[in-house]
């Protein structure tokens, strides 16, 4: 049986690398090979670049798209029995697949489901997240309103924890209800038990266990104004204070704007737009590698040098990706291959149109050595890497 490496991650674009789990019958040499399921449609040798905002990536062995939560268990059960490797796809926009493409089973998850009920929301796995931010802002609930613009579906947003402009999911999701692999049920899990972390959780610490089937979150009635404006770049943007609320609307409104002047709006006319959004997360560093860490910014940039740094619990702080890569010596528009940086933000890794992904990561590589002998901080990639790793 072919073994493929865990993934590295999960976005905002919900996608994961799902091996067999070695509990279940998946394991057996003698399984038999997949089925013909009815109900969904299914694709052989079909092409999964045109299903990822990089546009990248070869094809997969079989394709199937479900669009009802039966479908998603069906097809994932049919995997685990018959120990076929599997690939879950939501909206993209997290998923590096490499040129080879997938020797298994891709699911596209395509359910739809959008319930309100006072402040309470649900949402099915493949609904369109930025869709639900604006429906959620149109009916004046506040919470996920500056998480506007980005790509991908609403599965994905628990599992990467997906966070922006001062907010996270975390901080308004309720419940998250999952099929469990290895228990072979459907199951609820409470916030508390989802294990949330900066750009992580239980769902991404165990890619192989959870499928996400839907998303409950419980928003704010606040008179039709926003959360409180936590992102000193939204305050400024919106000229109030850090704190302050606005209407929804123009929140919604201001974090679009700011994220398309970094191509952070997916535009097909626009390569700045064919990425994965910011390739790389924020370093968090203990108090110990952040003194090493300040030593080497004020040895290379010199004495009055500060680098970016936000509190990240007990012990540790935050620091810039996107100010170590231009540190670094990589600035926008980085590279003359058909994998550039972006044009218009260091942290986003761009396809200029007829890149492969060997293109895409040989630049990955090439920053992450980059940064690291400048300053000795190793980036870590946020997409979820298919067949291939940095």
């Amino acid at each position: 049986m072919r073994r493929y490496a865990r993934p590295h991650r999960r976005g905002s674009g919900a996608a994961g690398i799902h091996p067999p789990d070695p509990q279940t019958a998946a394991a057996r040499t003698d399984a038999p090979r997949p089925r013909t399921l009815s109900g969904v449609q299914e694709l052989h040798d079909a092409p999964l670049a045109p299903l990822t905002t990089f546009r990248l990536g070869g094809p997969a062995t079989r394709l199937v798209t479900a669009t009802t939560d039966d479908e998603v268990i069906s097809v994932v059960r049919e995997a685990d029995d018959t120990g076929t490797p599997l690939l879950i796809i939501g909206g993209g926009s997290n998923l590096v697949i490499g040129d080879k493409g997938f020797d298994g089973t891709a699911l596209v998850i395509a359910t739809k489901g959008f319930t309100l009920h006072g402040t309470r929301l649900e949402l099915a796995a493949g609904e369109v997240w930025t869709d639900a931010v604006a429906r959620t802002v149109e009916a004046g609930l506040a919470g996920i309103e500056c998480l506007a613009g980005i790509p991908g579906s609403a599965g994905a947003t628990p599992i990467q924890n997906v966070g922006a402009y001062g907010q996270e999911v975390s901080s308004t999701i309720t419940e998250v209800i999952a099929y469990d692999r290895r228990t072979r049920e459907t199951v609820t899990l409470a916030n508390a038990d989802c294990a949330f972390s900066y750009r992580h959780s239980r769902f991404k610490s165990d890619p192989e266990r959870y499928v996400v089937l839907r998303v409950r979150f419980d928003l704010e009635d606040a008179d039709g104004l926003s959360g409180p404006i936590k992102y000193a770049e939204t305050a400024r943007a919106l000229g109030v204070a850090p704190g302050d609320r606005v209407p929804l609307a123009t929140a919604r409104e201001t974090v679009l704007k700011l994220r398309a002047g970094k191509g952070m709006v997916l535009d097909p006319d626009d390569h700045d737009t064919w990425s994965a959004g910011s390739f790389f997360t924020n370093p968090i560093l203990t108090d110990d590698e952040f003194q090493a860490f300040h030593a080497r910014v004020k040895q290379r940039l010199g004495a009055d040098a500060e680098p970016p740094a936000y509190p990240a619990g007990d012990g540790h702080t935050k620091t810039s990706a996107a100010w170590l890569i231009d540190k670094a010596g990589f600035s926008k528009g980085y590279g003359t291959g058909p994998a550039r940086i972006s044009t218009k933000h260091t942290l986003a890794l761009t396809n200029r149109g007829n890149a492969t992904t060997e293109d895409l990561l040989a630049l990955a590589r090439e920053v992450v050595t980059g940064v690291r002998e400048a300053f000795g901080i190793t980036l870590v990639n946020e997409p979820v890497t298919v067949g291939v790793s940095l």
